[in-house]
């Protein structure tokens, strides 16, 4: 088994202590540790902050983990409403299952539910809930309101938590939503716009979730229908072809979803609020360059059938932070930091020369060099780590 030592975080000490066979070699020399007692062994349940169990859904007067209003945007056009709609619904008059993720005013919650659907509205904005709770009245059941911020969800900070920040655990045992095997279609599809001032943490706390299967991906291969900048949109399907727009993160979004571009609109169709609610005025040349694009991301259902596992993940994680560093570096000069195997016979097994380069390596190529190394049966030890080797959340 892993054993944690000086210089790793607790995330990947989680990893140590939770998957057997696995070593690891620090600066100090190699470690192994043939007998952990079972009292010792993490889950990442260990890391999560506490409920106050009197808390319910409605506001309240004690809060210990403090949540900071932030900028967020609304679907505030009857037209786009009606457009993703059709989209999402096509002519299907089936009662789909919709968690629309801050709702605002409701525009795109009542197109939805004119279409036959059923919509589970989180809304984090305490100023809408009165509008949408009375949307709800009108539509015998179909609408269910929670107060509560879906980005937010199971956050890593320690503490006690009132909404509209909770566990998923929380939300879904009070919503009834029970876990669904990862094999079997998405239990349900979540709508909704990616905060615009965080973006990319959004994204990258979405990632962790679905590789280690918590969260809300421990009920199934949820789908995520997101608006997201066009920019972000673009770096995630970037691959060699766009060495500008390449990373880690394109890697690692296309290796655990299927993604899917659904449709792209203006800036100008949507209204912008401020942390203290006020409505922005948007910069008009901001406006007039940048667009949101409407995506998909639906979990591959074989996302875990080779040694890519929830328990290794985070090594994955750092084994593309590391390559991406110096992506224009060779292969082969990362690999020698990576792991103590031999790096030209590697090389061999993924069938790549020695000079290719990290920008040159698609998403696919980088999952079957993870698990050629995972599978190597040449060496005892698999991976190299640094004292500073850092946290795969930014």
């Amino acid at each position: 088994m892993w054993v944690p030592g000086v210089g790793l975080l607790s995330r990947l000490m989680l990893s140590a202590l939770t998957r057997a066979g696995r070593f690891c070699i620090l600066k100090s020399g190699a470690v192994r540790l043939m007998d952990v007692p079972a009292v010792n062994r993490r889950g990442l349940s260990d890391y999560y902050p506490h409920l106050m169990p009197s808390v319910g859904f409605g506001k309240s007067s004690s809060r210990v983990y403090r949540c900071r209003s932030e900028t967020k945007r609304y679907i505030t056009s009857p037209r786009v409403a009606e457009t993703l709609v059709r989209i999402l619904r096509g002519k299907r008059k089936s009662c789909q299952l919709f968690l629309e993720c801050n709702p605002g005013p409701g525009i795109l919650t009542r197109a939805l539910l004119e279409s036959g659907a059923k919509v589970i509205a989180l809304e984090s904005d305490e100023t809408f809930i009165p509008q949408l709770k009375s949307l709800g009245k009108k539509v015998n059941g179909r609408l269910e309101v929670v107060y509560c911020d879906f980005f937010k969800l199971d956050p890593r900070s320690r503490g006690i938590l009132t909404p509209p920040v909770m566990t998923s655990d929380m939300l879904f045992q009070y919503l009834g939503i029970e876990a669904q095997p990862w094999s079997k279609g998405a239990p349900l599809k979540a709508i909704g716009i990616l905060p615009p001032k965080n973006e990319r943490s959004a994204l990258w706390k979405l990632l962790h979730d679905l590789y280690s299967c918590t969260s809300i991906y421990k009920y199934g291969r949820l789908e995520l229908n997101l608006f997201i900048t066009e920019k972000e949109c673009r770096k995630i399907m970037a691959n060699p072809q766009n060495p500008g727009l390449y990373q880690a993160l394109s890697v690692l979004c296309q290796i655990a979803c299927g993604i899917k571009l659904l449709h792209t609109e203006s800036c100008l169709s949507f209204d912008t609020y401020t942390a203290n609610g006020q409505l922005a005025k948007q910069k008009h040349r901001e406006s007039l360059e940048q667009n949101l694009c409407f995506i998909q991301l639906t979990p591959h259902r074989n996302l875990f059938t080779g040694s890519l596992t929830p328990f290794n993940y985070d090594v994955f994680f750092h084994m593309l932070r590391q390559c991406f560093m110096k992506r224009n570096a060779k292969l082969i000069d990362h690999l020698h930091s990576l792991s103590p195997i031999d790096a030209m016979h590697i090389l061999k097994q993924i069938k790549k020369n020695k000079d290719v380069k990290v920008i040159d390596m698609y998403p696919e190529d980088f999952q079957h060099l993870f698990e050629t190394i995972e599978c190597s049966k040449d060496d005892n030890y698999k991976w190299l780590y640094d004292d500073f080797m850092e946290d795969v959340i930014i």
